[in-house]
């Protein structure tokens, strides 16, 4: 880790949140591997903050399951296997492909252009080698989806898989074609919300979600062979 990139920590308040963002963008875009060691003193020194802060961070991100707490080795990046994988994309299709379909039968107008328009930054970051900024800009696609979708039930639990669904998505981009692929899925996605085309937005968004998982599955598969 280099110091450029150490957050700034300049007010006592935020102290924690500092860390906790900071360790879980490390997570995701892959700076901390599945499986890696999160050694609480290195992160202290590096990090420039006291164990109590730290520490509290590390237990929200075990809430998130982000970080698990191994028995004799401490906090240590969490990882997923092909069957949680399953499980994960399995609920996310059913929830986003209703999310989906919702946002196309209510949103408003102004919802919509603000949905064409993540989509145009989506497009935008996917030349740039920053993968933080990609999955960022996915993120902001679904924040306006489920901001716009009239229920506060599933934007909640989506909302609490994102951080997981974070973690397969860099998985899914990782195949050279499959960004390529997720951004014509994606622009199919906003043509049918455009036409309100409720239905058809449903079954986009599903068809997308389980060819990113196809992907997923391809990238996991390789990694333990």
């Amino acid at each position: 880790m280099g110091r450029d990139d150490l957050p700034v920590m300049s007010r006592p308040e935020t102290l924690r949140g500092h860390v906790e963002g900071f360790l879980r963008e490390a997570i995701m875009n892959g700076r901390f591997a599945p499986g890696e060691r999160l050694i609480e003193r290195e992160l202290c020194d590096y990090l420039k903050v006291s164990r109590p802060p730290l520490r509290e961070a590390l237990r929200k991100l075990e809430a998130e399951k982000l970080v698990v707490i191994v028995p004799h080795r401490g906090p240590v990046v969490a990882s997923l296997d092909m069957a949680e994988a399953r499980e994960l994309y399995a609920l996310r299709g059913l929830l986003e492909g209703f999310a989906a379909h919702e946002f196309a039968r209510l949103a408003t107008t102004k919802e919509i252009t603000a949905l064409e328009k993540a989509v145009k930054n989506l497009h935008k970051q996917a030349s740039n080698p920053d993968r933080r900024e990609l999955i960022e800009a996915k993120s902001k696609i679904y924040d306006v989806l489920l901001g716009g979708c009239g229920n506060r039930l599933i934007t909640e639990v989506l909302h609490g898989l994102l951080t997981r669904i974070n973690l397969l998505r860099a998985t899914s981009f990782s195949r050279p074609e499959r960004l390529h692929e997720s951004l014509a899925e994606i622009d199919e996605l906003l043509e049918r919300i455009k036409e309100r085309d409720s239905e058809g937005a449903q079954r986009m968004a599903t068809l997308h979600i389980k060819n990113a998982e196809n992907a997923a599955m391809e990238m996991l598969e390789s990694s333990t062979t």
